[in-house]
């Protein structure tokens, strides 16, 4: 695995990412246990330091990153149940619509109402695309905890729960292909909200 160092910790690369076939993101991963180690604190933050900068075209392009909203620690081979999570505001210079690192996230409850991509879904673990629509609850309420172990609930609806789902999909070894419909990719049931 190869990771930059500087200034005495890592940073996150796309080379950092392991890719679909590797056994780590098939894997359920293990809750997180408070306190955090020093690596698990760092890791957070380097997890969530990788996504500014995938999000800024400037550094994207010198450290050779592709965009991302949403990064797993199973996709950096750390099977632990942390998720960084930055969606950008759909205002030029707006706060993002939601932005932080989770742990030991979970959904304890979903609208009835489901919801997908128009584009369908990518990932920083997968190199191909995969057309298809990947539907997922519209509206979800998640329990974590943040870095001092301190609960928090909140509800996410239409683009960012849809990436929050993804990003939880990868602690428990599921690829956001596993959830396209293999006969007619394109196939949604009546009622279902299509997020352009």
């Amino acid at each position: 695995m190869e990771i930059q160092e500087r200034s005495g910790f890592f940073m996150i690369t796309m080379d950092t990412i392991i890719r679909e076939g590797h056994p780590t993101l098939r894997e359920i991963a293990k809750e997180v246990t408070f306190p955090l180690t020093e690596q698990e604190q760092q890791l957070g933050k380097d997890m969530f330091e990788f996504l500014v900068n995938s999000q800024d075209p400037i550094k994207a392009e010198e450290l050779h990153l592709r965009g991302g909203v949403g990064l797993a620690a199973p996709q950096v081979n750390v099977s632990k149940r942390m998720i960084a999570v930055l969606v950008p505001s759909e205002q030029e210079d707006g706060e993002p619509e939601f932005a932080g690192v989770l742990y030991n996230p979970k959904i304890v409850s979903h609208s009835v109402q489901d919801a997908c991509l128009g584009d369908g879904e990518g990932c920083l673990s997968v190199d191909r695309d995969v057309p298809g629509y990947v539907v997922r609850h519209a509206r979800v309420t998640i329990a974590y905890q943040d870095e001092t172990g301190a609960a928090h609930k909140i509800r996410l609806k239409n683009y960012p729960s849809i990436v929050v789902q993804h990003e939880i999909d990868h602690l428990n070894g599921v690829l956001f292909y596993d959830r396209i419909n293999a006969d007619n990719p394109f196939a949604i049931k009546e009622g279902v909200l299509v997020l352009e």
